[in-house]
């Protein structure tokens, strides 16, 4: 009889200790955490488009300037000479496109009278020889001043082309050529006096009068800090769930504020770089106390499934491409039972298969078990 209770006492100390949790069924949850820097509606780098002397510069760093404000004017005093030189140059093409329009007028109905009238006079003549009237000599001398004036009409007709003599459209498209050039010299005179694309805070000042600006290189950078955005990264398990429009709370520990936002935009694609996706969350911002480039982060709870029964990720293991979890049968034995797996969170797994309510599954110790061994459970 010692022997049997000996027995009894090394087989339960050589029993697997475990822990067990109750299956219940309850609303599955994704508490997701989001964290990024503060991001400014714009910051703009504004540089000169093309390279020159800086005339004057009307703003300062940290300057309020509005809209369309000049900020900077490089010198236009060559550029306003050229572009009066090809105006001057356009207007004369173009009286030159009329003069050269006139003449031809004039020439081709002077022409076309003086063709009409031999072409009347050869008729006759033709009718004259026919009855005998004139010689063969007098008839030719007629046809030869008929060829000529036709010719030269003709001539002159032809060179029309949808309406407008060859000549004329040469002229007309010199005067159009040279337009254009002004317009062009025009363009650049206004692209050399630097405006701001929209209101904000000069954040950066690189200009000064009599110093040679270049093309392409900043000048200015322009910050609008009236909106402030919170850039995070998230992985594709959280993508998938995140919604725009969700209202947040997002922490600022710099300012030790929270402050009202919403979510505007979840990215439609995994970044291949970083392989992550990008969500942006659009922050009130009434005081513009917050600046761009600070530590901010809030979390969100999403409702997964509603009363579901899911388990602990511990509770389920992976082998030859099957998924399952141990069972605590009322005798304290433990059953190897397969199950189908549905949605994941960080912390548990929904079982859609393989479980029912108000079974013990094992969490701990998993390794050392078999289908039918005997364990002992701990509540710790």
């Amino acid at each position: 009889m010692g022997l049997e209770k000996e027995n009894v006492r090394k087989v339960r100390r050589n029993m697997p200790v475990v822990q067990v949790q109750e299956v219940v069924r309850a609303d599955m949850g994704r508490h997701i955490i989001l964290s990024g820097q503060t991001v400014a509606d714009a910051s703009i780098n504004l540089a000169p488009k093309y390279s020159g002397r800086i005339a004057a510069v009307y703003a300062d760093l940290g300057d309020w300037v509005e809209e369309g404000q000049v900020l900077m004017i490089q010198e236009l005093e060559d550029l306003d000479i050229s572009i009066a030189q090809n105006a001057a140059a356009a207007g004369a093409a173009r009286a030159d496109a009329r003069e050269t329009a006139a003449t031809y007028n004039a020439n081709i109905i002077s022409k076309k009278n003086a063709y009409e009238l031999v072409s009347a006079k050869y008729e006759r003549q033709k009718y004259l020889f026919s009855i005998g009237a004139i010689s063969q000599d007098t008839l030719d001398s007629v046809e030869a001043e008929y060829s000529a004036a036709k010719a030269a009409y003709e001539m002159l007709a032809n060179q029309q082309a949808g309406g407008m003599a060859a000549a004329i459209e040469s002229k007309e498209l010199t005067a159009v050529k040279q337009e254009h050039v002004t317009e062009a010299l025009e363009k650049q005179r206004a692209d050399m006096i630097l405006r701001a694309p929209r209101s904000g805070v000069i954040a950066y000042r690189n200009a000064e009068a009599g110093a040679l600006a270049s093309a392409g290189t900043k000048a200015f950078t322009l910050v609008d800090n009236g909106h402030i955005n919170v850039d995070c990264t998230i992985g594709e398990n959280d993508a998938a769930v995140l919604q725009t429009g969700m209202v947040v709370n997002v922490t600022i520990d710099a300012l030790g504020r929270d402050f009202a936002g919403k979510i505007i935009f979840v990215s439609p694609a995994m970044d291949d770089d970083s392989k992550s996706y990008r969500v942006r969350i659009s922050l009130e911002n009434p005081d513009s106390t917050i600046k761009a480039g600070l530590f901010a982060h809030t979390a969100v709870d999403i409702l997964q499934r509603p009363q579901t029964i899911f388990v602990p990720q511990a509770a389920v293991l992976v082998r030859n491409g099957e998924q399952y979890v141990f069972v605590l049968r009322e005798d304290g034995t433990v059953e190897r039972r397969l199950v189908k797996i549905g949605l994941l969170n960080d912390e548990a797994e929904e079982i859609l298969e393989g479980l029912t309510e108000g079974e013990k599954v094992v969490l701990t110790n998993q390794d050392k078990l078999q289908d039918g061994m005997k364990v002992k459970v701990t509540e710790e």
